[in-house]
């Protein structure tokens, strides 16, 4: 293989070097540091270990065997920042961070070999890779406390914050989390990373706890190394732009002996305050963005071979020649002797399994396991009564946002890691009441209000989800989710994923939703699209519309969150909060008694199942939310022509009930989907496609809502789906 110009100049620097006295190895390798020399030694060996997973990389790309290549070179620095923490300490890692990898699998007692051979299954997308099993090349691993990221484009560091919250609520609640009690978290992230509103959210989260009193044990890494793939960070930018609230500390990336001194005492900083702090190390970047990127293209000579001059291998190479700890001739010779190993090991992960099948590939996305589910859910708080003044079925029938407030308390009752949280859920108990009393029922250290950041909303509960609690996060509308849906996709979703479930975050977040609110609010505040949100893998997405459904569905996504790590989004359909009638004003038909414990067994609703109404030969009528009571309502009035229609509440818009929607398509052979959502992109297409897939051959017909935003006042009507409109559809069917 031939060698590049970082090789070369790394040949040529160190055979240059001139040995100096021998020093006691037991001793600070230089004036004024702590790292001894024999550290020094252990720490060059893992700073060697990374590049020569970038120099393999490279290689296995050439060869057509390899996939990834983006590198950690010029940033080896961070073997010390590993080095300067516990391996107990969670971590969230930039992706420049092959060092950090290797001394974190090295401080368990790893072999040298163990932590290579780990990326370099990973670079060969490998089935046997311990992490993600070939399905990306991620720094992760649950032995190391390494939480898997993809992007580390930012998205990671609201979880990171959520990671430190987590930690000390646990200990608070008296609940076994999954880190220890004097943990803290470490997130890393590159320069331009700083400016991205998720980087943003991270930090003002962080500064906002610290400023309110909250314990957060977080340390920010920044490694900046002046560059965003091909464009440039102003200099100084990080150290001026960092958060007033934060502590700053700063490090040389290229000298060893700086970060490790730095990094141990801004560790040691946020350990003994509990508080987050901010560390920047000045790193450069060697070999390029990635194997594909020519620098020539964007950046000088002049200034590629200025930051070769700063190669912190070369660095460390210098200090242990020139303690006398080391030879030139044997740096050379240890590093070829390890350029070969790690090129022989880099060719048999080549040859090891690589996945074969999309069930192979899809296995860990989602898992399910209903009767571990029914049986959570069957689950009942050994002192319940406690929870309530009077016992929720004993009280008259709920509306639907009622029930929803009961079942949060019995939910907390049960499970005391169980979080409520949002924008207004606490004091006021949520924007339209439904969350009214909690606060007072389970205290402020379960029950609390957020920041107006939904960004850091999901971050809090990402990182306490993948810290051994069950939060129930709050967005306060469906059209502010959108604001935050990557922390959905990118995070939540995708962890078990590339985790091959090693690392979950079970999550439901409660999301009042959907439009039909007479006169107020417009686009913001009426929102009915969820198009975003059904083709996100695994993601379950549930849509009550009655009481008792609410009920018993809010338990199975608290199960399955429970059971299986189950990613939930709760949808309630705000105009129905508060409703109490069907047909007429006064007969309540829109009200539920609650299920006593006794029942919730026979009444759990396993997810994808829908709710069938009547036994109408004629037409179904297949809707939800909204269109439920909408369909209900059209369905009597038709019944006066002599025409049965059975209505079917989907209840779940995924994983879509097909067969029940198959079941009821058969029926009546004639089936009119009532869709709320907008006519593009919505769920109709969605069961369109699902009962032609499935050979349904009969008529189908939908009515939806028009593709537009939802204005103000009466003029919503003009877009939205309507009673009318169902009833018309079904006549035309039906004539």
């Amino acid at each position: 293989m031939a060698r590049d110009t970082v090789e070369t100049h790394f040949a040529e620097a160190v055979g240059a070097l001139q040995p100096g006295t021998p020093r006691d190895p037991s001793l600070p390798v230089r004036h004024g540091t702590t790292l001894t020399g024999t550290r020094c030694r252990e720490l060059f060996g893992i700073q060697l270990g990374s590049r020569l997973l970038d120099i393999a990389a490279r290689w296995l790309r050439a060869q057509g065997e390899g996939h990834y290549t983006i590198g950690s070179s010029g940033h080896e620095g961070n073997a010390a920042v590993a080095a300067a923490l516990e391996p107990t300490d969670p971590a969230l890692l930039h992706y420049r961070s092959g060092a950090f990898y290797l001394e974190r699998s090295a401080q368990i007692g790893r072999l040298a070999e163990e932590g290579l051979r780990d990326v370099l299954l990973g670079l060969a997308a490998a089935a046997e890779e311990p992490i993600a099993g070939g399905r990306h090349k991620v720094f992760g691993h649950p032995d190391l406390a390494i939480i898997p990221q993809t992007s580390t484009i930012a998205s990671h560091l609201p979880r990171a914050v959520g990671v430190a919250f987590a930690i000390e609520r646990a200990k608070l609640l008296g609940v076994a989390g999954r880190w220890p009690g004097d943990a803290i978290a470490v997130c890393s992230f590159g320069d331009a990373t700083v400016n991205h509103a998720s980087a943003l959210t991270g930090f003002n989260t962080a500064a906002y706890g610290e400023f309110r009193g909250l314990k957060l044990p977080l340390l920010f890494v920044c490694e900046d190394n002046g560059l965003g793939i091909s464009v440039r960070t102003p200099p100084g930018w990080v150290e001026a732009g960092h958060h007033p609230l934060l502590p700053y500390f700063e490090a040389d990336g290229c000298d060893l002996p700086d970060v490790y001194d730095t990094a141990r005492r801004a560790a040691d900083h946020v350990r003994a305050g509990r508080s987050p702090a901010f560390l920047r190390i000045r790193t450069v970047r060697l070999m390029g963005h990635a194997g594909s990127d020519v620098e020539m293209a964007y950046r000088t000579r002049r200034e590629i071979t200025a930051d070769l001059a700063l190669d912190p291998l070369v660095s460390t190479a210098r200090l242990l020649v020139e303690a006398g700890l080391e030879t030139p001739e044997g740096l050379l010779a240890r590093y070829e002797a390890e350029r070969d190993h790690v090129l022989k090991l880099a060719l048999e992960c080549t040859r090891r399994p690589r996945l074969e099948s999309a069930h192979q590939v899809m296995e860990p996305l989602a898992p399910r396991h209903p009767a571990a589910v029914a049986a959570d859910v069957a689950r009942v708080a050994p002192a319940r009564e406690q929870a309530f003044r009077t016992l929720p079925e004993d009280e008259d029938r709920l509306t639907l946002a009622q029930a929803i407030n009961r079942t949060l308390a019995d939910a907390m009752a049960l499970d005391p890691g169980v979080l409520l949280f949002g924008e207004d859920v606490a004091r006021k108990g949520g924007v339209y009441g439904v969350t009214r009393g909690l606060l007072r029922q389970f205290g402020v250290s379960r029950v609390f209000d957020t920041l107006l950041d939904e960004q850091a909303i999901l971050g809090l509960a990402l990182g306490s989800g993948v810290s051994g609690l069950l939060p129930v996060p709050e967005i306060q509308y469906l059209a502010y989710l959108h604001n935050a849906l990557d922390q959905i996709r990118g995070e939540a979703s995708s962890l078990r994923f590339f985790s091959q479930g090693a690392y979950r975050n079970p999550l439901v977040v409660r999301v009042p939703g959907y439009a039909y609110q007479k006169g107020f609010g417009g686009h913001f505040h009426n929102e009915n699209s969820v198009a975003a949100l059904r083709d996100i893998p695994g993601l379950v997405v549930a849509s009550p519309a009655r009481p008792d459904d609410a009920a018993a569905m809010l338990r199975t996504c608290l199960a399955a969150a429970r059971t299986d790590g189950s990613v939930c989004v709760f949808i309630e359909p705000i105009a129905l909060y508060h409703t109490k009638d069907l047909f007429e004003e006064g007969d309540n038909g829109w009200l539920a008694k609650y299920a006593p414990p006794a029942r919730w067994a026979e009444t759990h609703v396993p997810i994808g199942r829908a709710r069938s109404y009547g036994d109408g030969r004629d037409l179904t009528i297949v809707t939800f939310g909204n269109g439920v009571r909408m369909s209900l309502r059209a369905a009597v009035k038709l019944t006066k022509d002599e025409k049965s229609c059975r209505v079917l509440d989907l209840r779940w818009l995924n994983p879509l009930p097909i067969d029940d929607l198959l079941r009821a398509a058969e029926l009546t052979g004639k089936v009119l989907i009532a869709d709320e959502t907008r006519r593009t992109g919505g769920v109709s297409e969605g069961i369109v496609a699902a009962l032609v897939d499935n050979g349904f051959s009969g008529p189908i017909a939908r009515v939806t809502s028009q593709d537009s935003f939802i204005p103000l006042g009466a003029a919503a009507d003009h877009v939205l789906l309507t009673e009318h409109e169902i009833e018309q559809a079904a006549r035309k069917m039906l004539s």
